[in-house]
């Protein structure tokens, strides 16, 4: 769903129309406190190994609303995955997996993109610069799994309102 959606919003000029600091401010507020109101209510007793196909439809559609800049691709999924009743760390690693045909399938435009002539002199940068980002991202899950082991999804809401609390400041400013 996500590629579709994120196609049909790339034509038709949508992306444009909703990236301001407005609705980044005010996505990351909104979709924090969704995060959070996820996390904290209904049954938390679901495993990975229970995921079905309505279970994998209502995530992938969720993550439709990622393409809406302030909204977390990883924290809508999350938060999709603990509203289907799945435990902390089993909506994470939904999410996590979820993430590679997105990636993919971004990666895959930016190629076709730079596939023009002058393309090959940045081929170099841009194989380095994602080597290093698989990297810190491998870092950032390892360290993220680690945490929700421990806790809730609470360190990520109070950051998420601190930084749209920012936003808003200085969008209104």
């Amino acid at each position: 769903p996500l590629a579709i959606v994120g196609f049909i919003m790339l034509k038709s000029g949508l992306v444009d129309a909703v990236r301001s600091l407005e609705v980044i401010a005010w996505t990351t507020i909104i979709f924090g406190l969704v995060l959070w109101a996820c996390d904290a209510i209904g049954s938390r007793t679901r495993m990975f190994s229970q995921i079905g196909v309505p279970d994998a439809v209502w995530v992938g559609l969720a993550q439709c609303v990622a393409l809406i800049p302030g909204v977390s691709r990883s924290g809508i999924t999350m938060s999709a995955a603990r509203a289907l009743g799945f435990e902390r760390t089993e909506a994470a690693r939904f999410s996590m997996l979820l993430a590679i045909p997105a990636i993919l399938a971004t990666g895959a435009g930016v190629a076709l993109d730079l596939a023009d002539g002058q393309a090959a002199i940045i081929a170099g940068d841009a194989l380095m610069a994602a080597g290093l980002s698989a990297v810190a991202a491998f870092v950032s899950i390892w360290f993220m799994m680690a945490l929700l082991r421990r806790t809730s999804m609470t360190p990520f809401v109070i950051y998420r309102l601190a930084l749209g609390i920012v936003l808003l400041w200085l969008a209104y400013a």
